[in-house]
């Protein structure tokens, strides 16, 4: 087993233990020294892999899952950047927009708003430039997906979003997994 597969398998077996695996149990399972052992993790770190050493052994964190949902919404211009702030200041972050055009199908740009100064530059961008707003080569709707930390901040923005009359129903010629595509 080459070192490459070997840190597979030590990410797996730290993936799936609930308590610290220590260095020593770790060197017999895969069958080299404990300082193997100790290189591997460092690599691991140094790639990216948040990895605690406590007493007891190694223990891996988890990825954060954030919550994600995809909005169809319709509005004016002159609402883009109330949208957007509206969607920040709840605590989402906006992934990219996109559009159902019947000809050209999806098209999607990322555009990762994540903050009000995110949103000033962005729009700074379109209305600097010869580029208009997505949105405008559907009549104005248009779909964005948006992340946030749990499920009850999209519902949050999704009521916002209805109250504020800038939520789209899906039409019956829109792909029924238009959603899937985020």
């Amino acid at each position: 087993m080459n070192g490459e597969q070997r840190r597979k398998i030590l990410l797996n077996i730290l993936a799936g233990s609930k308590k610290p695996v220590s260095g020593t149990m770790l060197a017999k399972q895969l069958q080299v020294s404990r300082q193997v052992i100790v290189q591997d993790i460092a690599l691991l770190r140094a790639n990216g892999t948040d990895i605690l050493s406590t007493r007891r052994g190694y223990l891996i964190f988890p990825a954060q899952q954030e919550a994600s949902r995809v909005f169809k919404v319709l509005h004016s211009d002159d609402q883009t950047e109330e949208e957007l702030t509206l969607v920040v200041d709840l605590g989402g972050k906006i992934k990219d927009v996109f559009i159902y055009h019947k000809v050209y199908g999806i098209v999607r740009a990322d555009i990762k708003i994540r903050s009000r100064k995110d949103i000033r530059l962005f729009l700074d961008h379109i209305q600097s430039g010869k580029s208009r707003l997505l949105k405008n080569v559907t009549s104005g709707y248009h779909y964005h997906t948006i992340t946030a930390e749990d499920v009850q901040t999209l519902d949050a923005i999704q009521d916002e979003l209805e109250q504020r009359g800038m939520l789209a129903q899906l039409q019956e010629n829109e792909p029924a997994d238009i959603y899937k595509h985020s």
